[in-house]
C-alpha cells in the first residue's frame, strides 16, 4: 500500500535526494519506502533486476530503480552517474547492500571470503565515496551505512561477515571525522531481523530458539530498522555522528555472556538485501 508522504516538518527529509542501495528487498527496501513517506526522492540501487521492477511497480512513490553490483567500482561510478541525471544530486546515501554466506573459518575459500567482504565492505567504500565526493561539493549530506552487532562481538561461522561490518562500523568513525561539519556519517548496527532471506533459513524451532535469547522476545521487523535510519538522516538528528548505532532488542545487553547459550546452529546474523 502506499504511505502516503508527511510534511517534512520536524524530520525535514521532505524533497530529499536519497539513494539506498539493496533497496529491492529487507531492509534496504522497507528503508527506501520510509524515506519516501517522509517526502523524499528516493532512488534504490540493487542488482536484482526482477525484485527492483517489482519494488519499483508496487511502489510508485519510489523515483526509480538503477542496476548496480556494489562489489564493482565501474557499476557504482556509472550508477551515481544515472543517479545525477535522475535526482540531480544526492543529499543522503543509505550504504545497505549486503550479502550473508556461513561456513567454517577454515573452510572458507578465497573465492568466498572476496565475495561476502566484495560486497559488505568494497561495495559501502564504493559508494561512500561516490556520495560524499558530490555532497563535499554541495556543502552538505548525510551518510549512513549498515553495520551489524556482527562487527561488534565475534560470532562463529561468519569470520568474513563479521570483519567486512566491523570494517563498516570503522568506516563510519574514520569518516565522521574526516568529513566534518559538512556531512554526519552513522553506522546502524542490527542483530537479528526477520527478513524474507532470514525467514528461507530458519525452522520453527531455529527461529523460537533465538527469540529466547533477544530480551525482547523477537526478531526487529525491516520497518525497525528503517525508522532509525530515517532518523539519523533528519535534523531531529542533525548533532549525531561518528555512531554505530545498536539495535538488537537488548541482546547485546549482557555482553559476551548473551552471545551464547541458546544459539540456533543455522541461524544467521541480521542480513541486508542482496544488491
Amino acid at each position: 500500500m502506499t504511505q502516503q508522504p508527511d510534511s517534512g516538518g520536524f524530520f525535514g527529509l521532505a524533497g530529499k535526494r536519497v539513494i539506498v542501495t539493496g533497496g529491492a528487498s529487507g531492509i534496504g527496501h522497507a528503508t527506501a519506502l520510509r524515506f519516501a513517506a517522509a517526502g523524499s526522492r528516493v532512488v534504490i540501487l540493487d542488482r536484482d533486476e526482477k525484485a527492483s521492477r517489482k519494488a519499483v511497480e508496487e511502489s510508485p512513490e519510489l523515483v526509480a530503480w538503477v542496476r548496480a553490483d556494489v562489489s564493482q567500482h565501474e557499476q557504482v561510478q556509472a550508477a551515481f552517474a544515472e543517479v545525477d541525471r535522475l535526482l540531480g544530486g544526492i543529499d543522503v546515501l543509505v550504504a545497505n547492500a549486503g550479502i550473508s554466506e556461513r561456513s567454517r573459518f577454515l573452510d572458507i575459500q578465497p573465492t568466498e571470503w572476496r565475495r561476502v567482504v566484495g560486497v559488505n565492505l568494497d561495495g559501502v567504500f564504493f559508494c561512500l565515496q561516490e556520495a560524499a565526493r558530490r555532497m563535499v561539493q554541495a556543502g552538505a549530506g548525510v551518510l549512513l551505512m549498515t553495520g551489524s552487532t556482527n562487527g561488534l562481538i565475534g560470532h562463529p561461522y561468519y569470520a568474513h561477515y563479521n570483519a567486512a561490518k566491523a570494517g563498516v562500523i570503522l568506516l563510519a568513525k574514520t569518516l565522521a571525522l574526516e568529513l566534518a561539519p559538512t556531512i554526519r556519517v552513522n553506522a546502524v548496527c542490527p542483530g537479528y531481523v526477520l527478513t524474507p532471506m532470514q525467514k528461507r533459513e530458519y525452522s520453527e524451532e531455529m527461529l523460537a530458539a533465538t527469540n529466547r535469547r533477544i530480551p525482547l522476545g523477537r526478531h526487529a521487523t525491516p520497518e525497525e530498522i528503517a525508522d532509525l535510519f530515517v532518523f539519523l538522516a533528519s535534523d531531529a538528528a542533525r548533532y549525531v555522528t561518528g555512531q554505530a548505532v545498536i539495535v538488537d532488542g537488548g541482546e547485546m545487553a549482557g555482553g559476551v555472556a548473551s552471545r551464547f547459550g541458546t544459539v540456533a546452529a543455522g541461524s544467521t546474523p541480521a542480513d541486508e538485501s542482496d544488491g
